[in-house]
Parts: C-alpha cells; sequence; structure tokens
C-alpha cells in the first residue's frame, strides 16, 4: 500500500523543536496537504517523507516498512521544489527524462512516458527550449512533468505554485487533480494557502509550531474547527473570536446577550465547559438597521470593498467584529445590530482553546 505513517516523530536543530511528536497516517492514494504559517514545520515533515530530512527521534514507514536509515533514491518519491530546480542547461526533454535516462529506463519506455506528459502538461512546441526562455508557468509545468514521468508511488510538492499569478495557479491546481486522477499516487502537497488546501485536498493537516492542530477534510476543518487556531487560520476575513460568559442558555458579551437555541444549550451541558470562547465566521453574521430579536447592536467603524462583497468592522462592546455584506450602504459610525446564524457557530474551551463540539443535529 502507498501509505505513510509517522509515529511519534520529532525533529529537532540542536534545542530548537521543528516538528513535534507527529502521529500521523497518509493514506494511500489520497491527496494531503500540509497547511500552516511560515515556520510550522511543514515543509520539515515532507523532506523527513523524501529523505532529505534526519528524524531526530520516532518513527516513519513508507509502503509498510521503516524507511528512518533508508536513503531518498530508494524510497520511490518523485519531489517538485518550490523554485523549480530544473538544470539550467538542459532543454525541456532533457530536465523531464534526465532521471529516467540516468536509472536506465529504456528508450521506447522513456519516448511513451514523454509523448504523454508533454500532451497532458500543454508541452508541445517546447521541447528544444531552454529554462532560461520559458515563462514561470511553463518552468513549473516542465517541473511537474519531470516529477510525473517517474510514475513513483509518493509524489511531493513543496508550494510549488507560489511563484505563479492567480490566474496560473488556478489553471495549475487543475493539472495537479488531473494528474492524481490519472496515476493514482499518495501526494503530499506544502502549503500557506488556505485556497490550494481547500481546492486540492482529499484532507488537510494543519500545524502550528511543529504542532499537528488538526487532520480531517476541507469541509470539517472550515465547517468544524477543532480549535481556536484552526477557526481563524481557515478563512478570509478570519474566524471573528471573543471571550464571552454563558447565564441560563445565553451568551454575553458586555452587556449584551443572545438567546442560544435548545441544541447548543445541550451541548453546552454536555461539555463540562464553563468558561467559553464564541466564534462566528463574517459570512454567517446577518446585518440589520432595525433592532432585532437576539441581534447584538454594534457601531460601523469601518466598510472595506472586496469586490465581490463588503467587510463591515463593527465595534461591539469595545471588541471589533467583521461582518460580510453583499452592499456598501453602511457608513462609519452607524448603528446597526448583528445576529449570529444559530447552526453556524462555535463555542470553545478558553482555557485550552479546544471546541466543545458540535450539537448532533448539525
Amino acid at each position: 500500500m502507498k501509505e505513510i505513517r509517522f509515529e511519534n516523530v520529532w525533529k529537532s536543530y540542536g534545542k530548537t523543536e521543528v516538528v513535534k511528536e507527529l502521529n500521523l497516517t497518509i493514506k494511500d492514494g489520497e491527496r494531503l496537504i500540509l497547511l500552516g504559517p511560515s515556520g510550522c514545520g511543514k515543509s520539515t515533515t515532507l523532506r523527513m517523507i523524501a529523505g532529505l530530512e534526519d528524524i531526530t527521534s520516532g518513527n516513519l514507514y513508507m509502503n509498510g516498512r521503516k524507511v528512518n536509515d533508508i536513503p531518498s533514491g530508494k524510497r520511490d518519491v518523485s519531489m517538485v521544489f518550490q523554485n523549480y530546480a530544473l538544470y539550467p542547461h538542459m532543454n525541456v526533454v532533457d530536465n523531464i527524462t534526465y532521471g529516467l535516462r540516468v536509472q536506465k529506463v529504456p528508450k521506447d519506455e522513456i519516448k511513451t512516458r514523454l509523448d504523454a506528459v508533454l500532451e497532458m502538461l500543454k508541452l508541445k512546441g517546447y521541447e528544444n527550449r531552454l529554462p532560461k526562455d520559458l515563462s514561470g508557468g511553463q518552468r513549473q509545468r516542465v517541473a511537474l512533468a519531470r516529477a510525473v514521468v517517474k510514475k513513483s508511488d509518493f509524489f511531493l510538492l513543496d508550494e510549488p505554485l507560489s511563484n505563479l499569478d492567480a490566474q496560473l495557479r488556478v489553471s495549475a491546481r487543475k493539472q495537479l487533480v488531473k494528474i492524481h486522477e490519472m496515476y493514482k499516487q499518495t501526494i503530499v502537497y506544502v502549503t500557506h494557502d488556505q485556497i490550494e488546501a481547500m481546492t486540492v485536498g482529499d484532507r488537510i493537516a494543519l500545524m502550528n509550531e511543529g504542532n499537528l492542530q488538526m487532520l480531517d477534510t476541507p469541509e470539517n476543518v472550515y465547517h468544524r474547527p477543532a480549535n481556536i487556531f484552526t477557526a481563524k487560520f481557515i478563512g478570509s476575513p478570519q474566524t471573528n473570536v471573543v471571550d464571552v460568559e454563558y447565564q441560563n442558555g445565553n451568551v454575553i458579551i458586555g452587556k449584551q446577550g443572545f438567546q442560544l437555541s435548545q441544541m447548543w444549550i445541550k451541548q453546552i451541558e454536555q461539555s463540562g465547559v464553563d468558561q467559553f470562547a464564541f466564534g462566528i465566521r463574517p459570512e454567517h453574521i446577518e446585518m440589520f438597521k432595525t433592532a432585532k430579536e437576539n441581534a447584538l447592536k454594534g457601531i460601523v467603524k469601518y466598510v472595506e470593498n472586496q469586490g465581490s462583497s463588503y467587510g463591515v468592522y463593527v465595534d461591539l462592546e469595545g471588541q471589533e467584529i467583521i461582518a460580510m455584506s453583499e452592499d456598501k450602504n453602511w457608513a462609519e459610525g452607524e448603528v446597526m445590530y448583528l445576529k449570529p446564524m444559530m447552526n453556524h457557530i462555535h463555542l470553545f474551551d478558553r482555557e485550552t482553546t479546544n471546541s466543545i463540539g458540535y450539537p448532533k443535529e448539525l
């Protein structure tokens, strides 16, 4: 099976712990995204899979065998780097086929694989060009082609699209998914871009400061965050999170409050938590110009044009809340009313920052 398994893996550089007690299984044939901010340990994790970094402690298994001491060349991996790492003196064909020639793959097989990948990645007509004569998008496709022709069990990508403009990124994401659907490799993809993570991944492994924060589908990472860090990191603008009090079925923010539904009251009672943080995404807040039941009064501070919608920044009892509006009919200093959508709220244990869970009804 094309499975990767980390068991209690640590990676340190001297006294600096970069990856901490990582337990993670990457399933056969899935697209797993290693997501997180700069310095969180995601690239180091990828490089341990590739054999480019030693493991400080713990064990790493690939295809069911322990590979801690197995050199990179014997792990059946292909890798695409952030800077593409093309040979500047070789043309497109030689860059793509160099690894196959080193491995002494028969010439007929090399030609078959080359023709297929040139067609798939739209590189026909560029065969004799050097990297300096290619655009960024073309270089990226050559790097992908070089990795694809190896037909390795494990396909590792370290922020491969970060040097491309927005339009090329969309096209490249589609190509990556298409490649995976054809070859069914196990893909491990490092990025700090949450849009890439949500669109490419079967599952997302979110990391922060060397710790795995959450491992789940893009849908669950977005709609059911495991903790405050996950809630804030995923989504733009980020999730609103404020400290609140809970009294007799009501969430209290400053001097105001709103009534929770019975499903949430039951969830709180079952959690055993008594100190809460309340979370709501900006797109899950209804806004009104007149008072409404279960709505909180705020003052508009700023309206930000985001193209298809407007981000309305609101002062709510001294805390800043962001809500999304389809129109810009809000003025600085205006009184407005915010109503959280009950099916989309999040409640966290203020001490541990972990979610208290979600009602079965959801």
